[in-house]
């Protein structure tokens, strides 16, 4: 019975690691429809959210179903515990790649973002994806050391959200009030997305050292 209920556990992290994968995918794909004003790509994230969030039913009914049934105690329930909060994260991943890709549809065939930004859009895509990756490694191995990277990582997407506002609200800005709607949102969903990972690495590092890790001030 014990040896059945670990191969549950395993096969809970392995459809964590896979929901991750599938988010990771949708933040690719969001970006490239956002970076290239490409449609069908964009298309593509709108219609995956859906498997991004049959898989967290799916998932979170068989966690609350292996809870029942072996009323696990100590670490093992701690981990599924974990596994649960871990798959809302990723479900809000994935709503916010698929909010980013709306927004390329929606301004389709233009490009969203204004050439103003468009340094600065990139430069967050790129920590969002850096930041995903870093993430799927301490989900997959556990690794408490990259668990507190994360959170590290995050600081350069706080900045760069930070930047997204000073354009704004500078004389250079010409674009209107409808794109700069558009750009707020942007940076909130990429800022965001970044907050659910290290929301997730804290998770992690709760799960294999039942400790909360130190936030930053």
């Amino acid at each position: 019975m014990r040896d059945m209920f670990h191969e549950e556990l395993e096969g809970i992290n392995t459809s964590l690691l896979g929901m991750a994968a599938l988010v990771k995918e949708a933040l690719d794909q969001s970006c490239q429809a956002l970076k290239n004003a490409d449609l069908a790509i964009a298309e593509r994230v709108i219609a995956a959210d859906d498997t991004i969030d049959h898989t967290q039913h799916d998932l979170d009914a068989r966690i609350i179903n292996l809870m029942a049934r072996q009323q696990p105690v100590a670490t093992d329930l701690r981990t599924l515990v974990t596994a649960l909060r871990i798959s809302a994260d990723l479900e809000r991943m994935g709503d916010l790649a698929h909010h980013i890709a709306k927004l390329a549809r929606m301004r389709y065939p233009n490009k969203a973002v204004p050439e103003l930004l468009s340094t600065t859009i990139d430069n967050m895509s790129n920590a969002s994806a850096r930041i995903m990756e870093k993430m799927v490694t301490v989900l997959q191995y556990r690794d408490i050391a990259r668990a507190l990277e994360v959170e590290q990582d995050d600081d350069e997407m706080d900045k760069l959200h930070r930047s997204i506002i000073s354009i704004l609200l500078s004389d250079d800005w010409t674009y209107g009030i409808e794109t700069a709607i558009d750009m707020t949102l942007l940076g909130r969903y990429f800022e965001r997305f970044a907050d659910h990972a290290v929301s997730i690495s804290h998770r992690v590092y709760f799960m294999v050292t039942g400790d909360y890790a130190e936030e930053k001030n």
